[in-house]
């Protein structure tokens, strides 16, 4: 999730104030979207190992920002608190075994129960910050059991079509876990700390986390054709810097809900996306149980934003 915004987000007016979105951010958002939707099924395209893909996708993301943070944030990075330093390396940590789940498993289940469960992560932060003592409102809660109903009957549909891909949505399903973990050690970490300051180190530190991995594990990091290489560098182009960049960028105008409803789009624009170029057509049955998880999470936007 690359966000380049170095300024805290201003709280937008309420809803029913007068407040009038604006339609350059709409549009920012929508493009924003799409980029997130491609991200998917490229990697389920993609002729590469997913752990490197994984590395590749941040490494390339530390090199296109990182001249500009040491440019701009050279004093920050070097008088980063040392607790702060330690929980970003955490959060990056976190985000590299985030990648490490979810990539393979959209090799092992379809890219729509993939995307459906990985968007679990508002229900495991959720879950995580109640363990901390923090109360949610009981539509949150009602919406957190729906979305889960609807990960039931998802897992369920996919045992009946093989045992491996039923492993695919637990990846998919620790993966939007380790993602819910990444962004509350984040937030915290942000409080201090500029976001591309924040960024970098965390990027660096998944990178090298997963360089790591490939290495110990064997996982060949070249020796791809140019196709898969392009692949690879516009999933860091569509995925990080026009999809999360962009919705970083939009929720100081729209809001935390409205953005946090709107990238939800992403799993059915990855299913629609999956079907038309990799004719990967899920069972009629998972239609439903995507529909249950995508309105669990609106539910829990909308208790949000009340």
């Amino acid at each position: 999730m690359t966000a380049v915004s170095t300024t805290a987000p201003a709280a937008p007016p309420a809803l029913g104030e007068g407040r009038q979105l604006p339609r350059t951010d709409l549009l920012l958002l929508a493009v924003s979207v799409a980029g997130i939707s491609l991200s998917a099924p490229l990697i389920s395209a993609t002729a590469a190992p997913a752990l490197a893909i994984a590395f590749w996708r941040n490494g390339m993301s530390v090199a296109v920002l990182g001249p500009y943070a040491l440019w701009r944030h050279r004093a920050e990075l070097r008088g980063i608190p040392r607790r702060a330093l330690a929980l970003a390396a955490a959060a990056g940590l976190l985000l590299a075994l985030h990648f490490a789940l979810w990539m393979p498993s959209l090799r092992m289940t379809s890219v729509a129960s993939a995307t459906a469960l990985v968007t679990t992560t508002p229900l495991w932060t959720i879950l995580l910050m109640r363990l901390f003592g923090v109360r949610a409102p009981r539509l949150v809660w009602i919406g957190t059991g729906v979305a889960f109903a609807g990960v039931l009957v998802l897992t369920g549909v996919d045992l009946s079509v093989s045992a491996r891909a039923l492993l695919g949505d637990g990846l998919a399903l620790a993966a939007g876990a380790a993602a819910a973990g990444y962004m509350l050690l984040g937030a915290e970490v942000r409080r201090t700390v500029s976001t591309t300051a924040y960024t970098l180190v965390c990027y660096a530190t998944c990178a090298v986390a997963l360089l790591a991995v490939c290495l110990l594990t064997g996982v060949r990091l070249s020796g791809w054709s140019a196709g898969a290489w392009w692949q690879i560098f516009l999933l860091m182009v569509s995925a990080q810097l026009l999809g999360h960049s962009l919705s970083n960028r939009v929720v100081r105008t729209l809001g935390p809900s409205i953005t946090s409803t709107a990238i939800l789009l992403e799993t059915p624009g990855a299913a629609l996306i999956a079907a038309v170029w990799l004719g990967q057509w899920p069972p009629a049955a998972a239609y439903p149980a995507v529909g249950l998880i995508l309105l669990g999470l609106v539910l829990v936007a909308r208790a949000e934003r009340r």
